[in-house]
């Protein structure tokens, strides 16, 4: 999952960011209108977290801009307005949640992670497929009932293996989904991560690679 947070707070945005990279959430963040505008543009986002309230283009204009491009992730509206008509003008801008601040972080996160299920096609709270049980909400993994101890990456890998549902996922998509855009795109890093998620998940081997085009588990 790969989300973009726009907050001209910048404590404030670093800290959301930081807090979603802990769950295996993949984060970009920008500080204000035009940032978010030309991000969006260049990378997909499953969720924007967006700020109401940003100086230069305000965070309704983005938001109209965003819908207008038919951008397909999920906007969830922050702003220190919490009555009753802001959270309706932010929905009629057209976002898809709205949460006014202060907030509990336990929150966001839960809405950040429905809206991500809802931008693509729709998944199970708890993946499951040969054995292999993730549930993104707790931040747990099985395999055949022994709990694994993964890291955020291979965490995040995995949860993009689990929802392709057998499909092939290319080593691209993965560091898309899994990494953010300060990641060298000639990395091996997709390689290397994938070999001890292989060796954490043990035997038999569940994750076969498809020859020149990605990774998928097996049926």
């Amino acid at each position: 999952m790969r989300v973009l947070i726009v907050e001209d707070e910048r404590v404030l945005a670093d800290a959301i960011a930081e807090g979603l990279r802990e769950q295996a959430i993949a984060v970009d963040v920008v500080y204000d209108g035009d940032g978010a505008l030309e991000r969006a543009s260049r990378n997909e986002y499953d969720v924007v977290v967006l700020d109401r309230d940003l100086p230069a283009v305000h965070g309704d204009d983005v938001c109209r801009e965003l819908v207008g491009r038919r951008h397909t992730g999920r906007i969830l509206m922050l702003t220190a307005a919490g009555d009753v008509g802001d959270r309706v003008d932010g929905l009629m801008l057209g976002a898809d949640d709205y949460l006014p601040k202060p907030f509990v972080f336990g929150e966001l996160v839960a809405r950040v992670r429905a809206l991500a299920r809802r931008s693509r096609t729709p998944v199970p709270p708890v993946l499951e497929r040969r054995g292999v049980r993730l549930d993104p909400h707790r931040r747990r993994v099985q395999r055949d009932g022994r709990e694994l101890r993964l890291t955020n990456k291979e965490f995040a890998v995995l949860e993009e293996l689990l929802r392709a549902e057998g499909g092939v996922v290319s080593a691209e998509l993965l560091l898309e989904r899994a990494w953010d855009e300060n990641i060298d795109p000639f990395s091996n890093i997709v390689r290397v991560t994938m070999a001890t998620l292989r060796r954490k998940l043990g035997e038999p081997g569940v994750i076969e690679t498809v020859t020149g085009s990605g990774y998928r588990l097996e049926a």
